[in-house]
């Protein structure tokens, strides 16, 4: 990159990263350091302990999310758009925050920092900000970056931090437009298309829940069964169903939703519509950018490399390389993020150029991009030469020119997914000794349970369900929602050392084990440290399945005022409500008369009389299709009247028990909140 007129070679160096941020198989790529030209700089981590006098850091590890937001932030402070803070910008952002510090700490912590160097790096300012978290200053810092253009404050404080929340103007814009485009023919939504991003619009119309439901429906096609939206005549009851159906199901494929609530989206509350839209975008975004779903991406394998090591990277590892694979192709510089080193737009010109269609495809006549607009002199004139050009693929959704100079990590991001989307340009290789069995796609299960725990907000985020916990981190992230105690002293935390790094992987995953069975008192008969460590799926799921049974069955007992729960007080209750109720019961959940989903659609209509609208149903005689169709209206009215199922329609179409039975279960607790 050119710095103050002189050309820099720079890479990110991951291993300065929270390790909570990387991905299993960038810990296993871990050096020891040596990725930059640069000098070593000071031990930033030993400076902040000593500065701020924060002795634990790692205490409170930051999410993927916060650190998209932390890459906006700096590149708002980094006002000169060079990729680094300098003394001098760092200076007037401590005066601009008001520090609670003495002028002279200030100084010295500028004069440590820049020992070597006049510039900071991002990953420097990450472990900055971390550190501030655990102080007092942390607040006066935010309320700093706040003030930077394009962060918007939100009136209000959060009851738990006290710090002013805030939300990105960018991204409220590029959201707008987004929806405006994908549901611009929905007539369901004409009472609300198309908003102005250039006002409040999208917070007003997320209250009454149908835009939310139609963007989950889009990212994953049939989580919302149409016939149980609210749409018409609309009254604050009608409204509360539609926001707890869209809660439930964004909670369902996987969005973290812990805090957020229908009053949130009612009220329109900023900085949560956006984190919650961010979510939903991003799934269905990165819903085909995986290696089941779309072979020809094998052809980004490298030599070396196993397909194993492929399938494990993440969406956006496979994005990176995409970009750089067609960067390669046209022989340009390779990117390492699409934030710093996308500002100046010539890496998209490039690869536009790549991927626009040739004409070698019939029926898809060739798109010619004109780089005459990669000549330009000014950073913001040239991005929006090469938005022109992408607006001719159809692509240019997500970014604003001043989003690409400035480098907007998230919404960059989101172009470059659409982009893919439409115009892979990759190949299915041919003659390669590659074994195609190998790529087996996400079973229900799987998908059910990784769904489940990312809606928990497990860190890091699970991609790809047997790769992404071997090494228990996630696992006993899972035991502490059940109420199991982990001695985190005793697992081993990534970065993991270059040689050896499966070893302390399957000393956690022992240790996992070794909880299951002491502390949880779970059924693992078989079950080794061993069998997470190597992904074995059916005794990995065995675990899993457990650590779900058992939260469901812990919020029972917590609405039970701690009563021990079983499958026979679950069928026990149900049985109970459907007699009452004059409806027919069930024996177990293995009662074949749940594949019609009429126990379930019974059950519900006892909890809330009259929601379940019996004339939509087929209900004797029906076809396999008439069964799923009965099922996908019963998983959805349960989320409608509040009941977090994750559940899929087959899985009551099929009877597989273990999901009928957190069916039965979610809907006791909420008949039980009800009561």
């Amino acid at each position: 990159m050119d710095v103050h007129g002189v050309s820099v070679t720079f890479r990110w160096n991951i291993s300065v990263l929270p390790v909570e941020l990387l991905s299993s198989s960038q810990r296993d790529r871990l050096t020891d350091g040596k990725t930059t030209d640069t000098p070593p700089r000071p031990d930033i981590t030993s400076l902040l302990a000593s500065q701020f006098q924060v002795h634990n850091m790692a205490a409170t590890p930051i999410s993927p999310e916060e650190l998209e937001e932390l890459r906006e932030a700096f590149a708002k402070i980094d006002v000169d758009n060079n990729g680094f803070i300098s003394k001098d910008e760092l200076n007037a952002l401590f005066r601009a925050a008001n520090l609670p510090l003495p002028g002279y700490k200030i100084r010295e912590i500028v004069q440590e920092l820049t020992k070597t160097s006049d510039q900071l790096t991002f990953d420097e300012f990450t472990q900055i900000v971390h550190g501030l978290k655990s102080t007092e200053v942390a607040k006066t810092f935010r309320k700093a970056i706040n003030k930077t253009e394009g962060i918007c404050n939100v009136a209000g404080t959060s009851d738990q931090s006290g710090t002013q929340h805030s939300y990105s103007e960018e991204e409220k814009v590029a959201f707008v437009n987004w929806i405006n485009k994908a549901l611009e023919k929905d007539a369901d939504c004409k009472h609300l298309l198309p908003m102005d991003p250039n006002n409040n619009d999208l917070f007003t119309a997320m209250g009454d829940g149908i835009i939310l439901c139609k963007m989950i429906n889009l990212s994953v096609p049939d989580t919302i069964d149409e016939r149980t939206i609210n749409k018409k005549k609309l009254t604050p009851f009608t409204i509360q169903e539609n926001l707890n159906l869209a809660l439930n199901s964004a909670s369902a494929i996987g969005c973290h939703v812990v805090n957020i609530g229908a009053e949130d989206l009612k009220e329109g509350r900023q900085h949560l519509v956006l984190g919650l839209l961010w979510q939903v975008i991003k799934i269905g975004l990165f819903a085909d950018i995986e290696l089941s779903k779309n072979e020809a991406l094998i052809a980004l394998l490298r030599d070396g490399e196993s397909l194993e090591d492929l399938m494990k990277l993440s969406p956006e590892e496979l994005l990176l390389r995409w970009a750089n694979y067609h960067l390669e192709e046209a022989g340009c510089p390779k990117i390492n993020n699409f934030s710093s080193d996308i500002k100046d737009s010539k890496a998209y010109y490039n690869l536009l150029n790549q991927v626009a269609p040739k004409g070698d495809d019939e029926g898809i006549p060739p798109i010619a991009i004109d780089m005459s607009g990669i000549r330009e002199k000014e950073d913001l004139k040239r991005a929006e030469c090469m938005l022109e050009q992408a607006d001719r693929l159809g692509c240019k959704q997500f970014v604003m020119p001043t989003d690409i100079v400035r480098g907007n990590p998230k919404l960059n991001l989101a172009f470059v997914a659409n982009l893919f989307n439409k115009y892979p340009a990759l190949k299915k290789p041919e003659n390669q000794d590659i074994d195609w069995s190998s790529i087996e796609g996400e079973t229900r299960e799987e998908r059910t349970f990784r769904n489940w725990m990312n809606s928990l907000g497990v860190n890091p985020r699970v991609n790809h369900l047997y790769g992404d916990i071997d090494d228990a981190i996630v696992i006993f992230q899972l035991y502490e929602k059940i109420k199991v105690p982990v001695d985190w002293d005793r697992v081993n935390k990534p970065p993991y050392p270059k040689l050896g790094s499966n070893m302390k992987k399957l000393e956690n995953c022992n240790y996992a084990v070794e909880l299951g069975k002491k502390e949880a008192k779970f059924s693992l008969v078989g079950v080794a440290g061993q069998d997470l460590n190597a992904g074995n799926r059916t005794l990995t799921l065995a675990l899993l399945w457990q650590l779900m049974r058992r939260y469901t069955l812990n919020i029972l007992e917590d609405l039970g005022d701690g009563q021990k729960v079983t499958d026979d007080t679950i069928v026990a209750w149900v049985n109970d409500m459907l007699t009452q109720a004059g409806k027919p019961t069930i024996s177990s959940f293995k009662d074949g008369s749940i594949s019609s989903s009429m126990p379930v659609l019974d059950l519900i209509d006892a909890i809330q009389p009259g929601s379940i609208r019996y004339d939509l149903l087929k209900t004797e005689d029906l076809t396999e299709e008439e069964k799923l169709n009965n099922a996908k209206y019963a998983i959805s009215m349960a989320r409608k009247i509040g009941a977090r199922v994750y559940a899929l329609p087959e899985d009551l179409v099929e009877v597989k028990p273990k999901m009928v039975m957190t069916v039965f279960a979610c809907l006791m607790a909420r008949g039980m909140k009800r009561a």
